[in-house]
């Protein structure tokens, strides 16, 4: 089937093999209505010189869920599924910066707006804040610019949804257990059905990935559901 066709037949799949539950909730999901979000696959957080190689990380784990996303990007986009990608970083005058986000950045070693080998830390234009090639965005594709840590903080995000009629969302990205944690508690907030796929993340700190995934899982998926893309590629191959 075409991509064209899918889109004019409303092809519906689901449900994904997740845990705590099969994903979706409510049994399907379809492209028109869902989102995949990829949170912050820049420079600075999974590439040399970047802010958090300044920090001193293993890049080898911010770096793992690079080679699934990228593979996943590809059936979703002949699907017709809408994909977001995000970006952190903050105005070249820092006007949008905290302090105390400042302070302790400069605390590790790498100051935010600080010069280092990918051009100022974590600052907009700078070569270091952009996305990585191996899931960079398409033409067409949304792009959102955040300051923080969330990406529906101080974004537009949750108009971009809604505006596309969007109810259920997909995250990959790093890392694991702040922005992209971030990320699916505030969808969650908002009514947004969440999956997160866990060969799609990383974190700098394996148990700090491991205790964020656990943590989706609590109380019946207080924030949604976790599956790997294997499950996620083998639920787009199946439509209902």
């Amino acid at each position: 089937m075409t991509t064209d066709q899918l889109t004019t037949t409303g092809t519906m799949f689901g449900p994904v093999d997740a845990e705590p539950y099969p994903w979706p909730y409510d049994g399907s999901f379809s492209p028109s209505t869902t989102a995949i979000i990829n949170i912050d696959w820049q420079q600075d957080f999974c590439g040399p010189g970047g802010y958090v190689d300044a920090m001193g990380y293993d890049l080898n784990l911010t770096r793992a869920g690079l080679a699934p996303t990228a593979a996943m990007l590809e059936v979703a986009r002949e699907l017709g599924f809408h994909i977001i990608h995000t970006r952190e970083g903050h105005r070249p005058d820092l006007s949008d910066l905290p302090a105390n986000k400042l302070w302790r950045s400069r605390r590790i070693n790498a100051g935010i707006g600080d010069s280092g080998p990918c051009g100022r830390i974590l600052t907009r234009g700078e070569p270091g804040w952009e996305i990585v090639p191996e899931v960079a965005p398409l033409p067409g594709e949304v792009i959102i610019d955040k300051p923080g840590k969330g990406s529906f903080y101080a974004t537009d995000l949750d108009l971009v949804l809604r505006s596309k009629g969007v109810t259920h969302i997909i995250l990959t990205g790093i890392t694991t257990d702040v922005c992209v944690h971030t990320t699916m508690r505030d969808a969650n907030d908002r009514g947004y059905e969440c999956l997160l796929l866990s060969d799609c993340t990383g974190a700098t700190d394996y148990g700090n990935y491991l205790a964020a995934l656990n943590m989706v899982k609590m109380q019946g998926g207080v924030f949604g559901a976790v599956a790997d893309s294997a499950a996620l590629l083998a639920s787009l191959g199946s439509p209902l």
